[in-house]
């Protein structure tokens, strides 16, 4: 565990201290494009954050190679050179693409590529748990359609989502911990060495993630562009390739094959399509083609519909947002990991049931601020402190001034909830359509 950690906090250090330039040279490279009709942010910011983020994993992979026990990982297997290969084709194609604004079908053929080269080295799903069946032998054209599947959908799932300030990263980071947790609990507690590559990509993918995080947090000063989001999706679905099909579930549990094919199920199954650890952006995504191609579009044609675009729409604020999806994603990942570990419990199905409309109720309630006691103001922001002297006073003062001064109906313009005015905290003024992020 020390050594997964301090891969984790070398892969956060040098992603975070690299932002920075790399913010610099994007802004000199003209990487900042206008912002466009279906943009939520109000000025050009920088893209290119990819950058840090593919050296940050550079670094993560060379330092776990030096390691005592995470060197076996690199004798024993050749999955994390096959990684890193696929990760800089991907990579490279997303720095074009940030800077030159490439097809929508080429950067999906650079992403089969990608995932064909993972393939040729190792990286590819060898058999399948089925429930009442048992473990299925893949041939070698079957595990390599349905590893490029994974990759791809992976990838524009991750991008898809990645509309708001912080919430790719932070949702991939979360599910990224989960994903490490039990990848962890298979390698140590069961003694699977094939379990270690996905356990250690886990790992790396938390140290991308956390360390572009503080640059990246509403509002951004930096964007980690397509060179960012195509490649946290390929890192996450490597993982999910390396656990689901090569860690024979029989080795884990004992017992008869379906019986252990049935108490991998409530992971397996989801971490193969990936409808728990990335949930939320799998739904954007199939929500998105569906109502694009309803529309006569085009499954690529970017729009305003996303989940997040929603949010705001109904009137919550950038940050509340963001942390609703965090929310959502923490849910869906630990309830399934929770599951996981004990199914017969009915504890976590009722936490997971009360955690549920907990987070219906605050998708409900867009204009409720919390206020937190007296006590621990000190420790929060100042949004959600207690201000009764103030508020009554300010409101005091505007009563005054619309008895004082008579209102013009001509002259003042109401202000309406939506993306074009005011989402909770967030003022959104009017955008031009151009070209965006």
């Amino acid at each position: 565990m020390r050594e997964y950690l301090l891969t984790l906090c070398i892969t956060a250090a040098v992603t975070y201290l690299l932002t920075g330039p790399v913010r610099k040279f994007a802004i000199v490279a003209g990487a900042m494009p206008e912002i466009r009709a279906r943009d939520v942010h109000r000025e050009p910011t920088p893209r290119l954050g990819g950058i840090a983020m593919f050296f940050g994993l550079c670094a993560g992979l060379l330092v776990a190679d030096h390691l005592t026990n995470l060197n076996e990982v690199f004798t024993k297997s050749n999955e994390p050179r096959a990684l890193l290969s696929g990760a800089a084709l991907i990579w490279l194609i997303g720095v074009l693409d940030d800077k030159f604004e490439i097809d929508a079908l080429i950067k999906l053929g650079g992403q089969m590529i990608a995932a064909g080269v993972m393939v040729m080295q190792g990286l590819t799903i060898l058999w399948l748990p089925i429930p009442k069946v048992g473990t299925v032998a893949l041939t070698q054209w079957q595990g390599t359609l349905l590893t490029v599947a994974l990759v791809v959908i992976t990838i524009n799932a991750v991008n898809f989502v990645d509309g708001l300030d912080g919430l790719a990263s932070g949702m991939v980071c979360i599910a990224a911990a989960a994903f490490f947790m039990y990848s962890y609990r298979i390698w140590y507690s069961y003694g699977i060495e094939s379990a270690a590559p996905a356990t250690l990509f886990a790992a790396v993918l938390m140290g991308m993630c956390l360390g572009f995080l503080p640059h990246n947090m509403h509002p951004a000063r930096i964007f980690m562009g397509d060179s960012g989001s195509m490649l946290i999706g390929l890192v996450l679905a490597a993982g999910a390739i390396s656990i689901t099909g090569q860690v024979d579930p029989d080795s884990l549990f004992g017992g008869s094959e379906r019986q252990a094919v049935h108490q991998m199920v409530p992971v397996y199954i989801p971490l193969l399509l990936p409808l728990t650890i990335i949930a939320i952006p799998a739904a954007d995504l199939v929500l998105a083609i569906v109502r694009r191609t309803w529309r006569g579009q085009s499954p690529f044609a970017a729009d305003r519909g996303h989940l997040h675009h929603r949010l705001l729409e109904i009137g919550h604020s950038h940050s509340r947002a963001v942390l609703i999806m965090y929310f959502w994603s923490a849910l869906i990942a630990f309830g399934a990991l929770a599951y996981s570990v004990n199914s017969a419990s009915m504890w976590i199905v009722l936490g997971i049931v009360i955690l549920s409309a907990i987070g219906l109720v605050l998708l409900l309630l867009p204009r409720f601020t919390p206020r937190t006691p007296r006590w621990a103001e000190a420790f929060v922001p100042p949004r959600y402190r207690r201000r009764r002297a103030a508020s009554a006073a300010l409101a005091q003062t505007a009563v005054e001034a619309s008895e004082e001064e008579p209102c013009d109906a001509e002259e003042r313009t109401p202000v309406v909830a939506g993306v074009a005015g005011v989402n909770g905290a967030t003022a959104l003024s009017a955008r031009k359509t151009g070209t965006s992020r």
